[in-house]
């Protein structure tokens, strides 16, 4: 049994390096004369990384109050001198590709179906009805993505954003007692945080963010469980509605830029709704994500969960850059997501 200490996850020396060329501090382009006060207002909006700032529009700088369009300016040639902006070869791109690891789910069979786990560097998104094993899958992956993995992934912290209170600690203390880790050591390696509104939810973002440059390479995926509740009670109707998927679009553009900027796996549960165009079409299932195309474009990959026979769960690829579209059964047990007995 593995004490707390050899729990928190160390990284080996040559994985440290690559770490250290992917996190540029923003702290550098002080060489490049940029001051410290105008390097701490970007911090203060979760811009902790040179790619941040890349990753960022001169007009959302400028809205930064303190920095004026020139001040914007500068900041954005000195980022420019630091990184290459223009394109590379897909051989070079693929060497960078090297750096995603995958975080197993409990389930080899479910493993299978994703290539090998919850990729990092991408939004895995789970939608399915209630009961279909969403949250069980978010706790089963805060242990599951601690414990040291294939291809020489060391694990790692997990943050949790809860925005629907679905989130049991005791859940996590029975999953641990199922790959034999200690329990104290389990919940300490989880940053948790309770979402009230749709805002609250974005500005938690930003300390995500903060977080993640200040551990760089320790923490390695985020949950956010469920993505849109908040956004389908803070915002109601069709008059709303535009409103509602432009803030979900910043949301879900910033959830992508941080898996990118800071190389960890983002996993997002979605809820159903009826379909009530469905009839007249003569679908099978008149039920269907919510988040419409704006959800649907930015989740990398999409996976469809429904109920099978007692505990069974039947995941699907709905879609995919990379993955056929299959089938996985699974099951819910008392130490979360496992393989289906036959």
């Amino acid at each position: 049994m593995k004490t707390g200490e050899d729990q928190v996850v160390e990284e080996d020396a040559s994985f440290q390096d690559d770490e250290e060329s992917f996190f540029q501090d923003i702290d550098l382009l002080q060489k490049h004369g940029i001051n410290m006060a105008d390097i701490k207002k970007m911090k203060a909006v979760g811009i902790c990384t040179v790619k941040g700032i890349q990753m960022t529009t001169r007009r959302a700088l400028c809205n930064i109050k303190g920095l004026s369009e020139a001040k914007v300016e500068k900041i954005k040639e000195a980022a420019g001198k630091m990184l290459t902006t223009g394109f590379q070869t897909a051989f070079e791109y693929s060497t960078k590709r090297k750096q995603v690891f995958h975080i197993t789910t409990g389930s080899q069979e479910f493993d299978k179906l994703l290539g090998g786990g919850i990729e990092s560097m991408a939004i895995t998104e789970a939608f399915g009805e209630f009961r279909t094993g969403k949250t069980q899958l978010s706790h089963t992956l805060c242990v599951t993505s601690q414990l040291p993995g294939e291809d020489g992934y060391m694990g790692g912290k997990v943050i949790f954003i809860d925005t629907e209170n679905t989130f049991r600690p005791d859940r996590l203390k029975d999953i641990a007692d199922r790959f034999n880790v200690d329990h104290d050591a389990v919940l300490d390696n989880v940053l948790y945080a309770r979402a009230y509104t749709s805002e609250h939810q974005m500005e938690l973002l930003d300390f995500v963010a903060a977080k993640f440059h200040e551990e760089g390479g320790v923490f390695k995926l985020l949950i956010i469980d469920s993505i849109m509740a908040l956004f389908r009670v803070d915002f109601s109707g069709r008059g709303e509605l535009a409103e509602r998927q432009q803030k979900l679009a910043q949301m879900l553009s910033r959830l992508q830029k941080i898996s990118e900027e800071y190389n960890v796996a983002v996993f997002v549960t979605n809820q159903m709704t009826a379909d009530p165009g469905a009839s007249m079409s003569f679908q099978a299932d008149p039920k269907k994500p919510i988040g419409g195309h704006i959800l649907a474009h930015a989740s990398t990959t999409r996976i469809s969960l429904r109920k099978g026979r007692g505990e069974l769960r039947i995941a699907k690829i709905f879609d995919s850059p990379d993955m056929p579209e299959s089938e996985a059964t699974f099951a819910i047990t008392p130490g979360g997501v496992s393989d289906a007995k036959e």
